[in-house]
Formats: structure tokens, C-alpha cells, sequence
């Protein structure tokens, strides 16, 4: 077809009874609303086609009736594999009432999967999943009764246990673009996010099946720099121009180009949070976060601290992104969720998933809606509702520290603060620590046996994931632990000394958490453990410019070395760390020496490779042994 421009009517035709339809949109971003629309009235006018299988990730919709939910009726789907489900309420409908197959996956094994497909694999092989509903142990990702093929098994794979998730053969993909010609070359300028377009593309190109994009521009022939083409035409056969109300950028923006990177806004317009609970819980997470940090912040709550991060001036000393690809700015919210104002740049979702599930992730805050004893996270379903798991096990299970934040309890919580304390107006009616949890999204289990750090942070305390369930470690001014903690939980959870939460947190001004942040003393970042003699030097994000900073870490962590009186194992965090030319070989000197004198073992670990290369050549250089784990829990395990 030498001209690709078809009416949505037509392009829809091509899609049969049976088939496999791909269709792309993160969510409330980028939906080809155009073709869902065209595909629904095709099937209440003719009812055709019938009996499709549906294939997406972030589920493509509004919550109401935008997106997939135009084409959720009982015959025309037969079976959906999604991701995210929460925004396609009419689909989980049919899903939970037993009238089609259906099946929740990780987002981010969904984004491979595409590229997997593409490359003539039968599926994907991660270990993203392992103890979680997804995993065939438990529910093998199946939603419903109805649902019985199995297409997630475990696998050994180089000594480690893994899941192969079966992918489905695309016949038809939804995508879209701003601009195509028409041979069908499509450019992506005015998109929020750039998603799975490509991969999508040619997974159902490659699988002998019909690319339809829809549009808002068409342009002529040669009129495209060949950079500016994200999807080329000999993977598109329909191109669709769409009506302007079936092409907003997201479905709270028509169109802005700050969302899609052709402008910068100056942050001073993004309004600060009235000081409520939900401020509270987000001021109390973004004290973890940290200098130099790559960090996820998830949907609903968590979306607070970017909005704190803005007003404490922290932005310019981390990094935060979003799972469909965006790298750095500040991450949007509600119906503009998945994108980013001032971003940086932006990767393909399956990049930055590649990212992620490698272990880039530093810090990741996510929502918190049930969890037990053992630290186990409900937050993919809830009995007449199915919000699904999206992106969320990807990025708790590879994330070095997870934050799960939310309100102690559900329903009704009004609380009072500002002058330093908290007290509960009027309390919630729902426990969101209980007994039992509907499905397990996160496992504590399997965080706990790979020593990942865990926080439950809420507006009136915070519990941390230890070895032997959750430990209550802070409690907000003002609130009593019997009263308005424990009587409000199914299980009791360890407590030993827990201590009361920064009243900064509690006060309606700026906490000056930058100069927090950027000022960790040396002495607080040693610690020891007599029990193990193991000393822990946290040199996270210290910069050593001169020999003088040198000379003062060895002060400071030789004189907690004299008070213990015994030669100790060390093991040190040097992730974010940064040392200048002039202070190396002062600082190899400072290593020499107190490995002689102070150190029984020393173990290092970093997750830049650029600086375990050079710090390692430094330490090489004094004749000691030089290795620098990736991990802490590498670095400990050499000590014990």
C-alpha cells in the first residue's frame, strides 16, 4: 500500500474474530483512544470481531470509560493478559465475574516481553515475581476460575531460580504517534512518554500480524528527519488521523510541552501540600532520601514526595524517575501520572525496566494498603476490586531500599498537626495490618533473605522489616502506642526501644531538610555491632576533595576504633561516594593505616563500577586487597 492513510472505520476492519491485540498507553498517557473508540462500535453495530485476547502493561485507561474500557464487553474479549488493571475497571468487571480468561504480570516482564516477541523468543525468562501471586506456588497470575492454562513456570537458569512467563503471538497492535506520513514512518514529538511504541511495533510485525497508528499530524513523504521517526514505516500499515478529543496528551492534559520535553517550567509553580496526613507521611519518607539517589516514587501517595523534595530544594542533588521511561524532573500526578515536568530524558519502558531489574534503582516509595505480620504487601487486589500489580514487583523486589507509605489505618482518618505533634481527630475504620492478606504483591519473606532494607512508613508511626517480622522503630509526638498503634493492629509487632519521629514533620514550615541531608556528620556515620565486632562506615554520598578530608574521616572512625579497644571487621558503603584527584593517595594512605592498625577484615561495596575501579587501583597501590562488592549483602557475607 503505497499510501497507509486509512479512516479508524476501516483500519478497525482488519481486526478478526480470535485475534491477539496488542494495545499501547501507560495508564492515563498516550491511550490510541481513536481506534478503541472506532473498534467498539464496530462490534455494538456488528457484533464483530469476537472472542479477542487483549495483551497490555500500564492498562490503558481513565478508570471510567476512556481507553480499554471502551471495548470491555462480554464476546468481544475471550482473554486479557495486562499489567496494570486498576484504570481498566470494566475489563477487571468481566475478569472478576468469571466471563473471561484473565491473568495479572509484572509490568515490567509485560515490557519485556514485547521486545522478547520481537526477537522470535517464546517469552521471558526473570526472576521478577518469585514468591508473589505471580509465581505458579501460589496463583501463577491467574485472576479468575475460568482462567486454567498455566503460563508462568519456574525454571533453574546458571544455578538460579527463575520464572519463564509464555508470551502470547500479537496479530493486531493499537499504537500512537503525533506525526506520520504516508508510508508510515511515525514520530513521536508531542507524545508524554515514548512507551513500548517500537517494541510493539515490530513484535506484532514480526509475528506475521497488522500495525494500526493513530495520529494527530500527517506530513509529507521525506518531510521527517530520519531522527525524529521512533517508529519506522515498514513496521505500520494503517495510519489513522484522530479527532482532537481522542489525542490528549493524557487524560487530564490535551496537551502541554512541558510533558513532553519541549519546555522548561520554573518548579516555583508546582503548589506545596496543605499539612495533612498524607504531608506528613511523604515529609517522614523523604527523610531517606539521599544524596546522588535514584529513586521510583509509585502511584497515589507516594506522589508526595516529589511534591516534598520540590519544597525542601532537593531536587537538584537526586534523581527521580518513573517506570514508562522518564529520568529525572518532577514526576506527575492523578491524570497526568507516568509523566515528568523538566525531565532529562526518557528511555523506552523496557529500557528503563532493564534498568531497574538490574538493580539501578536506589530507593523506591510506594503505596502501603495491607500487609501482615511478616511483612507481606497487599496492593494488587481487594474483593470486588482489582487494581493489579503493575509495575510494583519489578521495582519492590530490585529496589536496594523500599519505603512503603500510607495511612495507618483506611476510611475516615482526620488527624490535627502544626505545632509539633499529632492527634487523631477522628480515627479510620479499616485495619491495613491484618492477620492475613488477600495476595501477596510483595513478599517479606523473600526481602528479608536478600537483606533489602524495608520501611512501613505512616503519619503516626514507622515499623521496619526485620529478620523476625515488623519492629516498631518510631512513633509520631503526641500519639500513644497502645491506644493508637497496637489496638489498631492484627498482630503484635517487635518492639524494643522504638524513638519519637522528627517533630519537624509536624510543624507547617520548611523542615531544612537539604542542609539535613548534605551534612551528615562523620561520627554519625559510624556504627558498630558489638554482638558481631562488626564497625559499618556509611560513606554514602561523602565527597573527599583534599588530603585535610582524608585525614579527618581517619580521626574520626580511629578514635570509635580506640574506645573498642579490639581490632574490628569493617564493612563500608561507598555507593555515591566521590573522591578528587588530590585526596586519593591520602585517602589510600588513611586505608593502609588503619587496616594495620584497627581492622581484623575490611570489606567494601559500591554500585558504581567507575568507582570500584578506582578506588580499587588506589588500594592496590598500598599492596592490600582491593575487591569492592556490588552489594552490602556481598560485602557482609565476606565478613561472617
Amino acid at each position: 500500500m503505497k499510501n497507509k492513510i486509512v479512516s479508524a472505520e476501516e483500519a478497525v476492519r482488519l481486526v478478526h474474530d480470535g485475534d491477539t491485540l496488542i494495545c499501547s498507553g501507560f495508564g492515563v498517557v498516550g491511550v490510541p483512544d481513536e481506534l478503541t473508540a472506532a473498534l467498539e462500535k464496530r462490534f455494538l453495530e456488528t457484533k464483530a470481531p469476537r472472542d479477542l485476547t487483549l495483551f497490555f502493561g500500564g492498562g490503558p485507561g481513565d478508570g471510567k470509560d476512556q481507553g480499554m474500557n471502551r471495548i470491555a464487553h462480554e464476546g468481544l474479549v475471550k482473554r486479557a493478559i495486562g499489567g496494570h488493571w486498576g484504570l481498566v475497571p470494566k475489563l477487571g468487571e468481566l475478569a472478576l465475574a468469571n466471563k473471561i480468561e484473565a491473568y495479572n504480570l509484572p509490568l515490567g516482564v509485560i515490557s519485556h516481553m514485547y521486545r522478547e516477541v520481537a526477537a522470535g523468543k517464546p517469552g521471558n525468562v526473570s526472576p521478577v515475581g518469585l514468591g508473589t501471586f505471580v509465581d505458579p506456588r501460589l496463583e501463577g497470575g491467574k485472576i479468575n476460575a475460568c482462567t486454567t492454562q498455566d503460563i508462568v513456570e519456574v525454571m533453574t537458569l546458571g544455578g538460579r531460580e527463575m520464572l519463564f512467563y509464555h508470551a502470547p503471538k500479537p496479530n493486531v497492535a493499537f499504537i500512537r504517534g503525533t506525526t506520520a506520513d504516508p508510508d508510515g514512518n511515525i514520530a513521536l514529538d508531542r507524545e508524554a512518554l515514548t512507551q513500548d511504541t517500537l517494541a510493539i511495533a515490530m513484535a506484532t510485525k514480526n509475528s506475521g500480524g497488522i500495525v494500526i497508528a493513530q495520529v494527530e499530524y500527517i506530513t509529507e513523504v521525506g518531510a521527517m528527519l530520519p531522527r525524529r521517526v521512533k517508529v519506522p514505516g515498514i513496521l505500520v500499515d494503517c495510519v489513522v488521523l484522530a479527532k482532537s478529543e481522542h489525542h490528549w496528551q493524557t487524560y487530564g492534559t490535551p496537551y502541554s510541552p512541558a510533558l513532553s520535553g519541549e519546555m522548561r517550567i520554573p518548579l516555583d509553580a508546582l503548589a506545596p501540600m496543605p499539612l495533612d496526613e498524607r504531608k506528613v507521611i511523604a515529609r517522614r519518607a523523604a527523610f531517606e532520601l539521599m544524596p546522588n539517589a535514584v529513586v521510583n516514587l509509585g502511584i497515589g501517595m507516594p506522589e508526595g514526595v516529589a511534591n516534598i523534595a520540590a519544597e525542601e530544594r532537593l531536587l537538584p542533588y537526586m534523581t527521580l524517575t518513573a517506570e514508562p521511561g522518564l529520568i529525572g524532573g518532577v514526576p506527575g500526578s492523578g491524570l497526568n501520572f507516568g509523566t515528568s515536568t523538566n525531565a532529562s530524558a526518557q528511555l523506552d519502558m523496557n529500557q528503563q525496566f532493564d534498568f531497574y531489574d538490574g538493580g539501578g534503582l536506589d530507593l523506591a516509595v510506594l503505596g502501603l494498603a495491607e500487609c501482615d505480620a511478616r511483612g507481606n504487601i497487599n496492593v494488587s487486589r481487594f474483593g470486588p476490586k482489582l487494581a493489579g500489580a503493575g509495575g510494583f514487583i519489578n521495582i519492590t523486589q530490585n529496589s536496594r531500599i523500599v519505603i512503603f507509605v500510607g495511612t495507618f489505618l483506611a476510611g475516615g482518618l482526620k488527624v490535627a498537626t502544626g505545632d509539633g505533634t499529632l492527634k487523631i481527630l477522628n480515627e479510620g475504620k479499616h485495619r491495613k495490618f491484618v492477620e492475613k492478606i488477600e495476595q501477596v504483591t510483595f513478599s517479606g519473606e523473600y526481602a528479608v533473605k536478600n537483606g533489602k532494607k524495608v520501611l512501613f512508613v505512616t503519619e503516626r508511626c514507622v515499623l521496619a522489616l526485620a529478620p523476625d517480622g515488623l519492629e516498631l522503630i518510631e512513633v509520631a509526638p503526641g500519639i500513644d502506642i497502645e491506644r493508637d498503634i497496637l489496638a489498631h493492629m492484627a498482630f503484635r509487632p517487635i518492639i524494643n526501644e522504638p524513638v519519637l519521629m522528627d517533630e519537624r514533620i509536624f510543624r507547617d514550615k520548611p523542615m531544612g531538610l537539604k542542609d539535613t541531608l548534605l551534612s551528615i556528620s562523620l561520627l554519625d556515620r559510624i556504627s558498630y555491632q558489638a554482638e558481631r565486632n562488626v564497625m559499618f562506615l556509611n560513606f554514602q554520598g561523602l565527597k573527599l576533595r583534599t588530603p585535610k578530608d582524608a585525614k579527618d574521616v581517619q580521626e574520626a572512625v580511629e578514635a570509635t576504633c580506640k574506645d573498642i579497644r579490639r581490632k574490628v571487621d569493617v564493612v563500608v558503603n561507598y555507593d555515591a561516594f566521590e573522591i578528587e584527584e588530590p585526596a586519593i593517595d591520602a585517602y589510600a594512605q588513611v586505608v593502609e593505616y588503619m587496616v594495620k592498625n584497627y581492622y581484623a577484615n575490611v570489606t567494601r561495596y559500591s554500585t558504581s563500577s567507575f568507582l570500584r575501579d578506582k578506588l580499587g587501583q588506589a588500594i592496590r597501590s598500598r599492596g592490600l586487597a582491593s575487591h569492592i562488592y556490588e552489594t552490602r549483602t556481598e560485602a557482609e557475607n565476606s565478613v561472617s
